[in-house]
Order: structure tokens, then C-alpha cells, then sequence
């Protein structure tokens, strides 16, 4: 009677399938970075720390396509540090600011037929804010910001495997930051925020990365509410590092007088 093996090459097998499925996993293990490590390599890539604490002013200028491109205005974005931003949008002699000075925020538009300055609520002036507190980049001094950042594996960005992190906000908010495998800089961010009672997800994506004032900072930045096709590009031919800016710039205007 010939011995039968069978169950030996099974129990085999199943060796060799143990085995593998360790080492598989010990080497994925190995592989996935940690998120010190990820978020070190962005600043690096960025230029560095000091270089993104040492930008304390930037004035970028290009055009806004709204509307899929069917309209083009002149678009103007000013940072301040500590925390201002100021945003202006032409057209057609008619120019729409929006502004966040830290604690608050205003705007002026003339689209809605409003010449006159008025303030914005809480959740209005969300998106500013958040922009603004993640100036240089969102990944940096997050215990500073209150931030708790996760590693969320990775994500298809339009073709592109990328690593995938999770900044929780102080607030409750939550901003998913997507890295280029090769790079490590930001190709896409995923904003998740409450406003007027209602979640809002405003996906944005980043891309023409230049070298202003030692920080690499992208020049073409299309934003709009996730999975809409209606989405609004900017893209920005020229940025100023540095420069100097007046605090009136943030400040709400002060109400003329009446005429007598």
C-alpha cells in the first residue's frame, strides 16, 4: 500500500500559506509610515519648518473660472499673520471681498446688489478661517492648533495612490489631507464641517506647486463641494512673499458719516 501524502502536502500548504501571510504582513507593516513620518516629509518637502514660520505675509494674484469656465474675474488672496486672510473677486468694474481678521468676519458684494460692508456669521466665514489656520500647511505644529492627526491608509486621487491622513480639529471638525506618494506635498484636501445645521464636505484639489519665500506653495487650487461638478478653479500667476500689508486691509470699515 502506497503511503498517502495528502494530508501531508495539505498540512504543507498550510505551512506555506502561514508563512507567507506573515511575512506579507510584516512587510506591509513595515512598509505603511507612520504619521510622524509622513507629516515630517511634508514639511521637509514644503522647504521647512522655518522657512513656513518665517512667511508671515503673502499676496497671490491670478483669475477665478466660475460656472466650468464660463467666467473669468481677477482674483486677489492676502494672508497676514497671526490668522487674517482677505479674498477679492472682479468683474465687470464690481469686485466681491471677503475677509477674516482673526476673530471675525465681513464681505462686501455687489453681485447680491450690497455696496455696503456687512459681517459674516460663524459658519460663513468657516472656510476663511480654516485657511487661514492652515497657512504653509495644514500638517504643521498641530499640537500648537489642537489638531490630533491620524494615518488613514491610502486613497485613489485621480490615478495617484495617496497617503491618506486625518486632522481632527479642536472644534470637532475634521480635514482630510491627501500626500503624493513621491513628493509628500498636498493634492487634495476633504474639509468636513457643519454650517447653518447642515454637513458640508468641500473637496479641493492642489496642484503647479512654486517655490515663494523658501515655501512650496500650489498655484492652481480648484474647490467645490464634494462630488460636484460645479466647481471653481483659481490659478494664480503671481505671488509676493513677505510683503507688507496694512492691518485697515482686515479691519471692518468704519461707517461714513451721513450726508447733511
Amino acid at each position: 500500500m502506497q503511503p498517502d501524502f495528502f494530508p501531508m502536502r495539505h498540512a504543507a500548504a498550510c505551512l506555506i500559506t502561514t508563512v507567507f501571510f506573515l511575512i506579507t504582513s510584516a512587510s506591509a507593516a513595515q512598509s505603511s509610515p507612520t504619521v510622524a513620518e509622513l507629516v515630517a516629509k511634508n514639511i521637509e518637502a514644503k522647504g521647512g519648518a522655518a522657512a513656513i514660520g518665517s512667511l508671515q505675509s503673502l499676496r497671490r494674484s491670478g483669475k477665478l473660472l466660475v460656472n466650468q469656465g464660463q467666467f473669468q474675474l481677477t482674483f486677489v488672496q492676502i494672508y497676514k499673520m497671526p490668522g487674517r486672510v482677505r479674498e477679492e473677486a472682479s468683474i465687470q468694474g464690481l469686485t466681491q471681498v471677503q475677509v477674516y481678521d482673526g476673530k471675525e468676519g465681513w464681505q462686501i458684494n455687489p453681485f447680491q446688489g450690497r455696496k455696503d460692508p456687512e459681517r459674516l456669521s460663524t459658519d460663513d466665514v468657516k472656510s476663511l478661517a480654516e485657511d487661514v489656520a492652515d497657512f504653509g500647511s495644514a500638517l504643521s505644529d498641530a499640537q500648537g492648533k489642537g489638531n490630533v492627526i491620524e494615518y488613514a491608509g491610502t486613497e485613489d486621487v485621480d490615478g495617484t495612490l495617496a497617503y491618506k491622513l486625518k486632522i481632527s480639529r479642536k472644534n470637532g471638525e475634521v480635514k482630510y489631507v491627501y500626500l503624493d506618494p513621491d513628493h509628500y506635498l498636498e493634492i487634495r484636501t476633504l474639509s468636513q464641517r457643519t454650517e447653518h445645521g447642515a454637513q458640508v464636505e468641500t473637496e479641493t484639489d492642489l496642484g503647479d506647486y512654486e517655490k515663494v519665500g523658501g515655501v512650496y506653495l500650489p498655484m492652481a487650487v480648484e474647490v467645490g463641494l464634494r462630488h460636484s461638478p460645479d466647481k471653481q478653479k483659481i490659478l494664480f500667476d503671481k505671488a509676493e512673499p513677505n510683503v507688507v500689508l496694512d492691518d485697515a486691509l482686515f479691519t471692518f470699515p468704519a461707517s461714513k458719516p451721513a450726508a447733511r
